[in-house]
Protein backbone atom coordinates (compact mmCIF):
# COMPACT_ATOMS: atom_id res chain seq x y z
CA UNK A 1 0.00 0.00 0.00
CA UNK A 2 1.20 3.21 -0.87
CA UNK A 3 1.40 6.52 1.38
CA UNK A 4 -1.30 7.86 -0.85
CA UNK A 5 -4.07 4.88 0.71
CA UNK A 6 -4.38 6.88 3.88
CA UNK A 7 -6.64 9.73 3.26
CA UNK A 8 -9.37 7.57 1.74
CA UNK A 9 -11.36 6.86 4.95
CA UNK A 10 -11.54 10.35 5.76
CA UNK A 11 -10.75 9.35 9.61
CA UNK A 12 -9.00 10.99 12.84
CA UNK A 13 -6.99 9.52 15.66
CA UNK A 14 -6.19 10.21 18.57
CA UNK A 15 -3.61 8.02 20.39
CA UNK A 16 -3.76 8.10 23.62
CA UNK A 17 -0.42 6.99 25.69
CA UNK A 18 -0.68 5.01 28.83
CA UNK A 19 1.71 3.94 31.46
CA UNK A 20 3.99 4.74 34.03
CA UNK A 21 7.03 7.04 33.65
CA UNK A 22 10.70 5.19 32.63
CA UNK A 23 8.52 2.83 30.04
CA UNK A 24 9.42 4.68 26.98
CA UNK A 25 6.18 6.29 26.42
CA UNK A 26 7.61 9.73 25.01
CA UNK A 27 9.75 8.01 22.40
CA UNK A 28 6.77 5.71 21.14
CA UNK A 29 4.91 8.59 20.54
CA UNK A 30 8.07 10.34 18.77
CA UNK A 31 8.61 7.28 16.95
CA UNK A 32 5.15 6.97 16.01
CA UNK A 33 5.03 10.98 14.74
CA UNK A 34 7.81 10.29 12.80
CA UNK A 35 6.93 7.56 10.98
CA UNK A 36 3.41 8.38 9.95
CA UNK A 37 5.13 12.10 8.47
CA UNK A 38 7.56 10.16 6.19
CA UNK A 39 4.38 8.30 5.06
CA UNK A 40 2.69 11.74 4.19
CA UNK A 41 0.58 11.40 6.68
CA UNK A 42 -0.40 14.36 8.97
CA UNK A 43 0.36 13.37 12.42
CA UNK A 44 1.65 15.70 15.33
CA UNK A 45 2.88 14.95 18.99
CA UNK A 46 0.77 16.58 22.02
CA UNK A 47 3.43 15.91 25.15
CA UNK A 48 1.78 17.12 28.46
CA UNK A 49 4.55 17.60 30.76
CA UNK A 50 5.49 19.91 27.92
CA UNK A 51 2.48 21.77 29.25
CA UNK A 52 2.85 21.02 33.14
CA UNK A 53 6.53 22.67 32.62
CA UNK A 54 5.43 26.31 31.46
CA UNK A 55 4.02 26.60 35.15
CA UNK A 56 6.41 24.13 37.38
CA UNK A 57 9.50 23.62 35.81
CA UNK A 58 11.54 20.98 37.73
CA UNK A 59 9.11 19.46 39.97
CA UNK A 60 10.27 16.77 42.27
CA UNK A 61 8.62 13.40 43.06
CA UNK A 62 5.93 14.84 45.66
CA UNK A 63 3.95 16.77 43.13
CA UNK A 64 2.81 13.75 41.50
CA UNK A 65 1.67 12.30 44.56
CA UNK A 66 -2.14 11.80 44.53
CA UNK A 67 -2.93 13.71 47.71
CA UNK A 68 -1.46 16.80 46.65
CA UNK A 69 -4.11 18.63 45.55
CA UNK A 70 -2.25 21.44 44.18
CA UNK A 71 0.00 19.35 42.11
CA UNK A 72 -3.28 17.09 40.66
CA UNK A 73 -4.79 21.00 39.78
CA UNK A 74 -1.88 21.87 37.70
CA UNK A 75 -1.19 18.24 35.93
CA UNK A 76 -5.19 18.65 35.47
CA UNK A 77 -4.74 22.33 33.94
CA UNK A 78 -1.56 20.72 31.44
CA UNK A 79 -3.89 18.16 29.80
CA UNK A 80 -6.89 20.51 29.54
CA UNK A 81 -4.21 22.84 27.70
CA UNK A 82 -2.85 19.80 25.68
CA UNK A 83 -6.12 18.65 24.50
CA UNK A 84 -7.53 21.75 23.38
CA UNK A 85 -4.83 22.49 21.39
CA UNK A 86 -5.29 18.66 19.99
CA UNK A 87 -9.01 19.42 18.79
CA UNK A 88 -7.87 23.22 17.74
CA UNK A 89 -4.81 21.37 15.29
CA UNK A 90 -7.79 18.74 14.25
CA UNK A 91 -10.00 21.55 13.15
CA UNK A 92 -7.47 24.21 11.95
CA UNK A 93 -5.13 22.06 10.26
CA UNK A 94 -6.63 19.12 9.37
CA UNK A 95 -4.80 16.90 11.40
CA UNK A 96 -5.18 13.26 10.85
CA UNK A 97 -3.34 11.56 13.85
CA UNK A 98 -2.03 12.98 16.81
CA UNK A 99 -0.57 11.41 20.04
CA UNK A 100 -1.40 12.43 23.51
CA UNK A 101 1.48 11.91 25.12
CA UNK A 102 1.03 11.46 29.16
CA UNK A 103 1.03 8.84 32.15
CA UNK A 104 -3.27 8.70 31.78
CA UNK A 105 -3.02 6.21 34.25
CA UNK A 106 -6.10 6.28 35.60
CA UNK A 107 -9.71 4.84 34.11
CA UNK A 108 -10.96 8.13 35.18
CA UNK A 109 -8.47 10.33 33.03
CA UNK A 110 -8.98 7.60 30.23
CA UNK A 111 -12.80 8.00 30.16
CA UNK A 112 -12.22 12.18 30.27
CA UNK A 113 -10.11 12.07 27.55
CA UNK A 114 -12.56 8.82 25.60
CA UNK A 115 -15.33 11.41 26.11
CA UNK A 116 -13.76 14.68 24.56
CA UNK A 117 -12.80 12.58 21.41
CA UNK A 118 -15.95 10.89 21.18
CA UNK A 119 -17.94 14.58 20.92
CA UNK A 120 -15.83 15.37 18.54
CA UNK A 121 -16.10 11.88 16.17
CA UNK A 122 -12.37 11.05 16.52
CA UNK A 123 -11.14 8.00 17.02
CA UNK A 124 -9.30 7.14 20.21
CA UNK A 125 -6.81 4.49 20.04
CA UNK A 126 -4.77 3.15 23.40
CA UNK A 127 -1.38 2.81 23.18
CA UNK A 128 -0.53 1.17 26.80
CA UNK A 129 3.19 0.24 27.65
CA UNK A 130 3.21 -2.28 30.20
CA UNK A 131 6.67 -2.87 31.68
CA UNK A 132 8.04 -4.68 34.75
CA UNK A 133 11.03 -6.25 33.36
CA UNK A 134 13.88 -4.27 35.56
CA UNK A 135 16.74 -3.49 33.15
CA UNK A 136 14.45 -2.10 30.71
CA UNK A 137 12.91 0.32 33.72
CA UNK A 138 16.75 1.26 34.75
CA UNK A 139 17.89 2.01 31.45
CA UNK A 140 14.80 4.18 30.94
CA UNK A 141 15.58 5.82 34.19
CA UNK A 142 18.96 6.39 33.34
CA UNK A 143 18.04 7.76 29.35
CA UNK A 144 15.13 10.33 31.26
CA UNK A 145 17.26 11.63 34.17
CA UNK A 146 19.81 12.65 31.25
CA UNK A 147 17.85 14.04 28.82
CA UNK A 148 14.54 14.86 30.11
CA UNK A 149 14.01 18.38 30.66
CA UNK A 150 12.31 17.98 34.43
CA UNK A 151 15.95 17.21 35.45
CA UNK A 152 18.01 20.12 33.24
CA UNK A 153 21.15 21.00 35.22
CA UNK A 154 20.53 18.45 38.36
CA UNK A 155 22.72 16.05 39.72
CA UNK A 156 22.30 13.04 37.88
CA UNK A 157 22.04 10.96 40.91
CA UNK A 158 19.34 12.98 43.07
CA UNK A 159 17.12 12.91 39.99
CA UNK A 160 17.55 9.48 39.28
CA UNK A 161 16.03 8.71 43.28
CA UNK A 162 13.81 11.51 42.70
CA UNK A 163 12.01 10.08 39.13
CA UNK A 164 12.27 6.67 41.05
CA UNK A 165 9.70 8.04 43.92
CA UNK A 166 7.46 10.29 41.32
CA UNK A 167 7.12 6.35 39.37
CA UNK A 168 6.18 5.10 43.32
CA UNK A 169 3.58 8.04 43.44
CA UNK A 170 2.19 7.01 40.10
CA UNK A 171 1.86 3.06 40.86
CA UNK A 172 -0.25 4.22 43.86
CA UNK A 173 -3.40 4.98 41.57
CA UNK A 174 -2.28 2.86 38.26
CA UNK A 175 -4.94 1.16 36.46
CA UNK A 176 -3.80 -1.15 33.69
CA UNK A 177 -6.04 -1.06 30.62
CA UNK A 178 -8.68 -3.92 30.99
CA UNK A 179 -11.82 -2.56 29.23
CA UNK A 180 -12.88 -4.69 25.86
CA UNK A 181 -15.31 -1.77 24.51
CA UNK A 182 -11.62 0.51 23.80
CA UNK A 183 -9.59 0.35 20.99
CA UNK A 184 -6.11 -0.08 22.41
CA UNK A 185 -2.47 -1.82 21.82
CA UNK A 186 -1.24 -3.31 24.92
CA UNK A 187 2.78 -3.65 24.32
CA UNK A 188 4.25 -5.78 27.04
CA UNK A 189 7.32 -5.50 28.32
CA UNK A 190 8.34 -3.52 24.54
CA UNK A 191 6.86 -5.89 22.59
CA UNK A 192 7.69 -9.45 23.77
CA UNK A 193 3.66 -9.54 24.10
CA UNK A 194 0.99 -7.54 22.39
CA UNK A 195 -2.42 -7.15 23.30
CA UNK A 196 -4.61 -5.93 20.83
CA UNK A 197 -8.35 -4.77 21.22
CA UNK A 198 -10.82 -3.98 18.72
CA UNK A 199 -9.18 -2.12 15.94
CA UNK A 200 -11.35 -0.59 13.87
CA UNK A 201 -9.90 0.80 10.54
CA UNK A 202 -7.05 0.40 8.34
CA UNK A 203 -4.55 3.46 9.46
CA UNK A 204 -5.30 1.92 13.02
CA UNK A 205 -4.05 -1.26 11.84
CA UNK A 206 -1.09 0.38 9.91
CA UNK A 207 -0.30 2.27 13.87
CA UNK A 208 -0.72 -1.30 15.04
CA UNK A 209 1.55 -3.16 12.66
CA UNK A 210 3.97 -0.56 12.96
CA UNK A 211 4.38 -0.69 17.06
CA UNK A 212 4.81 -4.48 17.12
CA UNK A 213 7.72 -4.19 15.34
CA UNK A 214 9.40 -1.85 17.96
CA UNK A 215 11.88 -2.19 20.81
CA UNK A 216 13.19 0.52 22.90
CA UNK A 217 16.68 -0.74 23.81
CA UNK A 218 19.50 1.31 23.33
CA UNK A 219 21.21 0.83 19.68
CA UNK A 220 22.57 2.30 17.25
CA UNK A 221 22.33 2.53 13.52
CA UNK A 222 25.68 3.76 10.95
CA UNK A 223 25.02 4.91 7.65
CA UNK A 224 27.62 5.18 4.84
CA UNK A 225 27.59 5.75 1.16
CA UNK A 226 29.68 3.46 -0.89
CA UNK A 227 32.90 4.79 -1.32
CA UNK A 228 33.63 7.28 -4.83
CA UNK A 229 32.80 5.66 -7.73
CA UNK A 230 33.91 5.80 -11.24
CA UNK A 231 30.47 7.57 -11.97
CA UNK A 232 30.97 9.95 -9.04
CA UNK A 233 34.13 11.35 -10.87
CA UNK A 234 32.63 11.22 -14.05
CA UNK A 235 29.47 13.24 -12.81
CA UNK A 236 27.20 10.85 -14.14
CA UNK A 237 24.19 9.64 -11.83
CA UNK A 238 22.42 6.39 -11.56
CA UNK A 239 24.42 3.14 -12.98
CA UNK A 240 26.20 0.36 -11.34
CA UNK A 241 29.78 1.55 -12.11
CA UNK A 242 33.27 0.16 -9.65
CA UNK A 243 35.06 2.17 -6.87
CA UNK A 244 37.55 4.81 -7.72
CA UNK A 245 40.85 4.02 -6.84
CA UNK A 246 40.19 6.45 -3.65
CA UNK A 247 36.69 4.94 -3.26
CA UNK A 248 38.40 1.24 -2.48
CA UNK A 249 40.79 2.93 0.15
CA UNK A 250 37.90 3.93 1.72
CA UNK A 251 36.36 0.28 1.48
CA UNK A 252 40.25 -0.36 3.24
CA UNK A 253 39.55 1.90 5.94
CA UNK A 254 35.94 1.40 6.66
CA UNK A 255 36.34 -1.53 9.27
CA UNK A 256 39.19 0.47 11.59
CA UNK A 257 36.57 3.67 11.41
CA UNK A 258 33.77 1.86 12.16
CA UNK A 259 35.61 0.04 14.89
CA UNK A 260 36.83 2.92 16.53
CA UNK A 261 32.74 3.58 16.67
CA UNK A 262 31.23 0.49 17.52
CA UNK A 263 33.82 -1.40 20.02
CA UNK A 264 32.65 -4.59 20.56
CA UNK A 265 29.06 -4.69 20.16
CA UNK A 266 27.52 -7.10 17.55
CA UNK A 267 26.94 -5.31 14.22
CA UNK A 268 24.86 -6.95 10.75
CA UNK A 269 25.99 -4.63 7.59
CA UNK A 270 23.00 -3.74 5.00
CA UNK A 271 23.81 -3.15 1.46
CA UNK A 272 22.37 -2.80 -2.10
CA UNK A 273 22.88 -5.04 -4.47
CA UNK A 274 24.89 -2.54 -6.68
CA UNK A 275 28.62 -3.09 -7.04
CA UNK A 276 29.91 0.09 -5.86
CA UNK A 277 28.41 -1.05 -2.09
CA UNK A 278 29.05 -4.17 -1.75
CA UNK A 279 33.00 -3.41 -2.67
CA UNK A 280 32.82 -0.79 0.04
CA UNK A 281 31.38 -3.19 2.67
CA UNK A 282 34.01 -6.07 0.95
CA UNK A 283 36.35 -5.80 3.96
CA UNK A 284 33.82 -5.00 6.77
CA UNK A 285 34.14 -8.01 9.61
CA UNK A 286 30.49 -8.37 10.13
CA UNK A 287 27.69 -10.58 9.34
CA UNK A 288 26.29 -8.94 5.93
CA UNK A 289 22.94 -8.77 3.92
CA UNK A 290 21.90 -7.74 0.33
CA UNK A 291 19.15 -5.59 0.06
CA UNK A 292 16.85 -4.93 -3.51
CA UNK A 293 15.79 -2.35 -1.26
CA UNK A 294 18.38 -0.55 -0.64
CA UNK A 295 19.39 0.49 -4.59
CA UNK A 296 19.64 3.79 -5.52
CA UNK A 297 16.98 6.24 -6.65
CA UNK A 298 16.40 4.70 -10.58
CA UNK A 299 17.05 8.08 -13.08
CA UNK A 300 15.25 5.97 -15.92
CA UNK A 301 15.77 7.38 -18.97
CA UNK A 302 18.59 9.46 -17.29
CA UNK A 303 20.15 6.98 -16.14
CA UNK A 304 24.19 7.43 -16.53
CA UNK A 305 23.61 11.00 -17.58
CA UNK A 306 25.89 13.86 -15.93
CA UNK A 307 23.41 16.71 -14.78
CA UNK A 308 24.81 19.13 -17.78
CA UNK A 309 23.39 15.96 -20.60
CA UNK A 310 20.23 15.74 -18.94
CA UNK A 311 19.90 19.73 -18.03
CA UNK A 312 20.70 19.47 -22.42
CA UNK A 313 18.70 17.26 -23.64
CA UNK A 314 15.56 17.85 -20.90
CA UNK A 315 15.21 21.18 -19.64
CA UNK A 316 11.97 20.74 -18.47
CA UNK A 317 12.58 17.61 -16.24
CA UNK A 318 15.67 19.26 -14.64
CA UNK A 319 13.66 22.33 -13.95
CA UNK A 320 10.34 20.63 -12.50
CA UNK A 321 13.23 18.25 -10.69
CA UNK A 322 14.19 21.30 -8.60
CA UNK A 323 10.75 22.96 -8.57
CA UNK A 324 9.47 19.66 -6.41
CA UNK A 325 12.38 17.24 -6.03
CA UNK A 326 10.74 15.22 -3.79
CA UNK A 327 7.28 14.27 -6.25
CA UNK A 328 9.45 14.30 -9.18
CA UNK A 329 9.87 11.52 -11.20
CA UNK A 330 12.29 10.60 -13.63
CA UNK A 331 10.84 9.14 -16.81
CA UNK A 332 11.13 5.85 -16.53
CA UNK A 333 12.51 6.12 -13.13
CA UNK A 334 11.40 7.02 -9.88
CA UNK A 335 10.92 9.92 -7.30
CA UNK A 336 11.77 9.77 -4.14
CA UNK A 337 7.93 9.44 -2.60
CA UNK A 338 8.43 6.14 -4.98
CA UNK A 339 12.00 5.80 -2.80
CA UNK A 340 10.40 5.83 0.66
CA UNK A 341 7.56 3.76 -0.28
CA UNK A 342 9.70 0.95 -1.34
CA UNK A 343 11.91 1.47 1.80
CA UNK A 344 9.37 0.70 4.08
CA UNK A 345 10.01 -2.70 4.77
CA UNK A 346 13.82 -1.60 5.37
CA UNK A 347 12.59 0.89 8.10
CA UNK A 348 10.25 -2.20 9.85
CA UNK A 349 13.20 -4.14 9.95
CA UNK A 350 15.18 -1.55 11.07
CA UNK A 351 12.88 -0.93 13.67
CA UNK A 352 13.14 -4.58 14.76
CA UNK A 353 16.95 -5.12 15.14
CA UNK A 354 19.38 -3.77 17.44
CA UNK A 355 22.63 -2.39 15.71
CA UNK A 356 22.79 -2.23 12.17
CA UNK A 357 25.37 -0.67 9.62
CA UNK A 358 23.48 0.08 6.08
CA UNK A 359 25.77 1.14 3.16
CA UNK A 360 23.99 2.47 0.43
CA UNK A 361 23.43 5.44 -2.17
CA UNK A 362 22.75 9.19 -1.49
CA UNK A 363 19.16 9.16 -2.17
CA UNK A 364 18.32 5.94 0.15
CA UNK A 365 20.47 7.60 2.67
CA UNK A 366 18.32 10.86 2.30
CA UNK A 367 15.22 9.08 3.03
CA UNK A 368 16.49 6.70 5.99
CA UNK A 369 18.06 10.19 7.85
CA UNK A 370 14.88 11.86 7.15
CA UNK A 371 12.45 9.46 9.15
CA UNK A 372 15.32 9.10 12.05
CA UNK A 373 15.76 12.81 12.16
CA UNK A 374 12.24 14.08 10.96
CA UNK A 375 13.19 16.21 8.22
CA UNK A 376 10.99 17.90 6.13
CA UNK A 377 9.56 15.79 3.05
CA UNK A 378 10.52 19.24 0.64
CA UNK A 379 13.12 19.21 2.51
CA UNK A 380 14.75 15.69 2.79
CA UNK A 381 16.18 15.47 -1.21
CA UNK A 382 18.30 18.41 -0.12
CA UNK A 383 20.60 17.16 2.72
CA UNK A 384 24.11 17.24 1.78
CA UNK A 385 25.24 13.48 2.72
CA UNK A 386 29.22 13.40 1.59
CA UNK A 387 31.22 10.81 0.46
CA UNK A 388 33.72 8.81 2.90
CA UNK A 389 31.76 9.80 6.15
CA UNK A 390 30.42 7.68 8.43
CA UNK A 391 27.14 8.28 10.47
CA UNK A 392 26.35 7.14 13.48
CA UNK A 393 22.30 7.62 14.96
CA UNK A 394 21.62 6.80 18.37
CA UNK A 395 17.84 7.33 18.58
CA UNK A 396 16.88 8.76 22.45
CA UNK A 397 13.72 9.37 24.25
CA UNK A 398 13.54 13.44 23.00
CA UNK A 399 15.50 13.10 19.90
CA UNK A 400 18.31 11.25 17.88
CA UNK A 401 22.23 11.93 18.14
CA UNK A 402 23.87 12.03 15.70
CA UNK A 403 27.56 11.75 14.76
CA UNK A 404 29.97 12.13 11.68
CA UNK A 405 32.89 10.42 11.38
CA UNK A 406 34.65 11.77 8.25
CA UNK A 407 37.39 9.62 6.71
CA UNK A 408 40.79 11.63 5.81
CA UNK A 409 40.39 10.39 2.11
CA UNK A 410 39.95 13.31 -0.42
CA UNK A 411 36.23 12.46 -2.85
CA UNK A 412 34.41 14.58 -5.36
CA UNK A 413 31.57 16.38 -4.38
CA UNK A 414 27.85 14.95 -5.55
CA UNK A 415 26.04 17.82 -4.33
CA UNK A 416 23.75 20.29 -6.60
CA UNK A 417 22.25 23.18 -4.91
CA UNK A 418 18.70 24.43 -5.15
CA UNK A 419 18.22 26.21 -8.34
CA UNK A 420 21.94 25.59 -9.58
CA UNK A 421 22.51 25.31 -13.29
CA UNK A 422 24.94 22.17 -14.50
CA UNK A 423 26.05 23.95 -17.44
CA UNK A 424 29.41 25.33 -17.59
CA UNK A 425 28.83 29.11 -18.24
Amino acid sequence: MGAYSFHVENVQICVVMVGLPARGKSLIAQKIVRYLTWLSVKAKCFNVGNYRRIETAHPTADFFDVNNSEGERLRKMAAEAATADMFRWFDQEKGVVAILDATNTTKARRDWVLNLCRKRNIEPLFVESWCDDEDLILQNIIDVKTTSPDYVGQDPEQAALDFRNRIRNYEKVYETISERELTYVKLINVGSQVIINRIQSYLESRIVYYLMNLHIKPRCIWLSRHGESVFNVEGKIGGDSDLSPRGREYARQLPGLTKSSVGDQPLTVWTSTLKRTQQTAKYLPYRQLTWKALDELDGGQCDGLTYEEIEERYPEDFAARDADKYEYRYPGGESYRDVVIRLEPIIMELERQENIMIVTHQAVLRCIYAYFMNVPQDQSPWMEVPLHTLIKLEPKAYGTEVTRIKANIPAVSTYREKGQSALKK
